[in-house]
């Protein structure tokens, strides 16, 4: 097992136990699952994930950054940018190519298909971080790769990239609020609870807005800021109108065969229902 896998594993198992804990201490709210149920199907889910991206994209994107920088491919090489440069502006571009997927699979139907997988859940807590349809995740890597190689990113950029994508996955998606006086700061710079936790609104517009993972700017710059659900803070509904049902919302082999099956129309954003985009 490299260094890297380890460094990762580390990371990933000590913000999943703060998470854990932080939610069983003190939950922002009660389940509508559940939670035996949940957590085996959303851990599968990553298990599923993990294993198919060792086998079929065992470098992953930072084998490519290796290879982008033993070839000086990429536009951060063609510039001879600075260590520090690429360092940063290769974290910014990785974040920035993130929100814009996030963005691309919420619009494009077949898309959609695959991660309305992580939508449907009807409760929202750090196991939710987790539940992605394997084929998005591959999908996700090619993505990545893609930006990589064709910005140069270095390696160490990546593999920080990615560490603190899983770290922030895990927090944004918490049970958890943080209080008021912290929230309005913390949200300014980074995702919190309170700010994802309307993305998975069923209310379609609030759905289609909050879409950045990490810096918060990504949402305020491109316009698709919603500071406040309609329904406020408690009594958001979390998940799929089309999927309301334990066995669809919670089942493993279901979750793995959505993408393939039929479901009801999303519900058109209507012009009444606008955002909220101030705070």
């Amino acid at each position: 097992m490299s260094a890297e896998l380890w460094i990762r594993l580390g990371c990933f198992l000590g913000v999943l136990l703060v998470m854990a804990g932080w939610e069983f201490l003190s939950p922002k709210r009660s389940n509508r699952v559940a939670k035996a149920l949940r957590w085996r199907t959303n851990f599968s889910m990553v298990v599923v994930s993990s294993v198919l991206l060792r086998l079929l994209i065992p470098a992953g994107a930072i084998g490519a950054a290796f290879w982008a920088e033993t070839n000086g491919f990429g536009v951060l090489h063609a510039l001879n940018a600075g260590t520090v440069m690429a360092l940063v502006s290769g974290f910014l571009l990785l974040d920035v190519a993130i929100y814009w997927q996030h963005r691309l699979f919420h619009r494009i139907p077949w898309l959609w298909r695959l991660h309305r997988v992580h939508h449907a859940d009807l409760d929202f807590d750090v196991s939710t971080g987790l539940r992605f349809h394997p084929i998005e995740i591959l999908l996700s890597m090619l993505i990545k790769i893609a930006v990589v190689v064709a910005f140069g990113i270095p390696a160490i950029a990546v593999l920080i990239f990615e560490v603190v994508l899983n770290a922030t996955s895990l927090f944004n998606h918490g049970n958890v609020a943080l209080p008021r006086w912290l929230e309005k700061p913390v949200r300014m710079l980074i995702v919190t609870q309170e700010m994802h936790r309307i993305h998975h609104s069923q209310r379609p517009i609030e759905t289609d807005s909050n879409f950045s993972f990490n810096f918060s700017v990504w949402d305020r710059l491109f316009g698709t800021y919603t500071a406040q659900s309609k329904d406020g803070s408690d009594g958001i509904k979390i998940g799929l109108k089309e999927y309301e049902n334990e066995r669809e919302s919670a089942g493993f082999w279901s979750l793995l065969t959505n993408p393939f099956r039929a479901a009801p129309t999303r519900e058109t954003n209507v012009k009444s229902d606008t955002p909220t985009t101030t705070e």
